[in-house]
């Protein structure tokens, strides 16, 4: 038996989210992985529902700008205001706030295509930390803290970043009033060129045009690094105006979609009283019985969040979503056996998604029968084949191979679980254990051999830092 008490991934969440560790691998039941220790520190949320929503927003505009659709990341950020910037390396980040507070689609792609401005106007300077407070979710992004929270490592992240406090400088962006206007025009021409309106961003900043009369301390964090101004409102109306898309309208698709996101975000989010009293049953909606599907499941009251979920699928029996939200309040009630048969067809509706086999592969490896370990090694090396820095998926077959008696597969697994939240001490460790079993899988053994080299390249480097 392989031990691992040191090597779990201790991930803690805020406690409206999640109870247990199935919850950071559930692809849309909001997976969020809190910094431990800090008050201030934002969380990130993966949801393979909304990602999607909005990745159908974003690509077109990064196609329209004239980059790669794999090299722009985007990122969720659970906290309630408005806010959205972006990183270098090419990373969107969008704050839940601005999700909730979009009244439609095409305000939330105007966001969206002025945030894809930025990035391709290469907007971005150093700015000094004190303004950490209107861009305090940056600290999600420091060095490769980022990396270990989106593997699964929270603790880890939350330990590296906590290290970068020590520099004086951070990476944000420092808008002026001038790039501010050149990124409006370069949103307008990507929503031209991808013949959709610009009403919608004009809409979401006239919403907010007192914001130019207020103290910098009192704006919204959208606006502090985005400085909002009668002028440039007009302008940008003139321009969008202009626009032969300027009256094209949402399609019912993609309203639907968001309303979906938004009452998935809000029964995670809000107390579920708060979510009853937005969403009363005499609402039969299906954002409302969403909502409350989570609420109820949040309240402990799975009699009830399976009635709702379950008039769900049956209206929509081919929505992956509903079934993995059922599978999600099955596992965590406690009910795994019964869990395992909707996040199946959950993985079946929507084999792309990586999340969605590893939520299924966890749930499988706790049955503990060699038929269910099979299959959960099998959807767990199809998801990191996807996503193969996911710690929380090499963790997952490392317990698998453990079940089947394969120690130096188990080692391996935690080796590239180590190496994928930049933990190079212990991967190497667990390489070097890991190679003299590896004989007859000659691809694991020489990867193995790479995660050494590196790993000792590393470890030098951080050593020369220190003298």
């Amino acid at each position: 038996m392989i031990y691992y008490s040191k090597l779990k991934v201790n991930v803690t969440r805020l406690t409206l989210f999640f109870t247990k560790l199935f919850a950071v691998v559930m692809a849309s039941v909001l997976a969020v992985f809190a910094l431990p220790g800090q008050a201030s520190a934002q969380s990130l949320i993966r949801d393979t529902e909304i990602e999607e929503t909005l990745r159908a927003y974003t690509n077109p505009f990064i196609r329209a700008a004239g980059l790669n659709t794999a090299s722009v990341d985007l990122y969720l950020v659970n906290d309630r205001s408005l806010n959205a910037f972006v990183t270098r390396g090419q990373n969107i980040f969008i704050h839940t706030g601005i999700i909730l507070e979009a009244k439609t689609p095409n305000q939330l792609k105007g966001v969206i295509a002025h945030e894809v401005g930025h990035i391709a106007g290469g907007h971005l300077v150093r700015r000094d930390r004190s303004n950490r407070s209107a861009y305090g979710a940056m600290l999600i992004a420091a060095g490769i803290g980022i990396a270990a929270i989106l593997a699964g490592e929270g603790q880890a992240g939350a330990a590296i970043l906590g290290g970068a406090q020590q520099f004086g400088m951070i990476e944000v962006l420092a808008y002026s009033r001038i790039t501010e206007a050149s990124t409006d025009q370069a949103a307008a021409k990507y929503l031209e060129a991808t013949g959709q309106s610009g009403k919608g961003l004009v809409q979401f900043f006239e919403k907010f045009r007192y914001q130019e009369v207020l103290s910098n301390a009192r704006r919204n964090p959208y606006f502090r690094g985005h400085p909002l101004s009668s002028d440039r409102i007009d302008k940008l109306r003139e321009i969008t105006g202009n626009s032969e898309y300027s009256d094209v309208k949402d399609t019912d698709a993609e309203i639907h979609a968001l309303a979906m996101a938004k009452a998935k975000l809000i029964g995670f989010i809000d107390a579920p009283q708060t979510v009853f009293s937005k969403f009363p049953a005499s609402d039969q909606s299906k954002p409302a019985r969403y909502a409350r599907a989570v609420a109820n499941y949040r309240a402990a009251d799975l009699h009830n969040a399976l009635k709702e979920i379950n008039s769900l699928i049956a209206e929509e029996p081919d929505n992956a979503y509903f079934y993995e939200l059922k599978g999600q309040m099955l596992y965590e009630s406690g009910k795994g056996g019964r869990a395992i048969a909707p996040l199946r067809q959950a993985v079946v509706l929507k084999p792309s998604a990586p999340l969605l086999e590893i939520a299924l592969g966890q749930a499988l490896i706790e049955q503990d029968t060699p038929e269910s370990i099979d299959e959960a090694i099998k959807h767990l090396k199809s998801a990191l084949r996807k996503e193969n820095t996911n710690g929380f998926a090499w963790y997952q077959l490392s317990q698998g191979y453990d079940r089947k008696k394969e120690p130096a597969l188990a080692r391996y697994a935690i080796a590239e679980q180590a190496f994928a939240v930049h933990d190079y001490q212990r991967a190497r460790s667990f390489a070097a254990r890991a190679q003299e079993g590896l004989m007859y899988y000659p691809t694991h053994q020489r990867r193995a051999s790479d995660i050494i080299v590196i790993a000792d390249t590393q470890l030098a480097r951080k050593k020369n830092r220190r003298h």
